[in-house]
């Protein structure tokens, strides 16, 4: 029998996946180049029910476009309720290309982190969507406050 300290997950709702994605910042895009899986941080915005965010030519683009499967990945924690979460969609990419689409995303706040041209805009449509969120344990909690200096012993 688990022990408060070892308590499950619960698993989330898809709203709750998608409250918690509106409230981040940025997330992990996860694409397979070569037969092998590489992994970019990404800066984004929720679109009706998907994800979009801007690039530029590169590998990043070439495996969203792939054809294979991607995932989008964001997690987090809440101090004051001692919980973390995770949330990924799983789904498929798309260049936006319409011109409907293109000036839709251009109302998008999407601003590239790093400079250069970043003219391609990607729609991951998720056909996944799963989250869990979970007590931290105690000494996960003291670990992190101390490394920010919240915590002396």
């Amino acid at each position: 029998m688990p022990t408060s300290e070892e308590a499950t997950a619960d698993q989330l709702t898809s709203n709750q996946c998608w409250d918690y994605i509106r409230r981040a910042q940025f997330g992990r895009l996860a694409v397979i180049v070569d037969g092998r899986p590489e992994i970019f941080p990404i800066n984004f915005a929720v679109d009706h029910g998907s994800v979009v965010f801007r690039t530029a030519a590169g590998t990043k683009l070439s495996g969203a476009l792939s054809g294979n499967t991607v995932a989008f990945e964001i997690d987090g924690y809440d101090d004051n309720l001692s919980s973390a979460w995770s949330v990924v969609l799983k789904g498929t990419a798309s260049l936006l290309a319409d011109n409907e689409d293109l000036l839709a995303s251009e109302d998008l706040p999407l601003f590239p982190w790093q400079a250069g041209t970043k003219n391609a805009f990607v729609r991951i449509d998720p056909e996944v969507t799963s989250g869990r969120r979970f007590i931290i344990s105690n000494v996960a909690r003291r670990n992190v406050l101390r490394g920010m200096g919240l915590y002396t012993e």
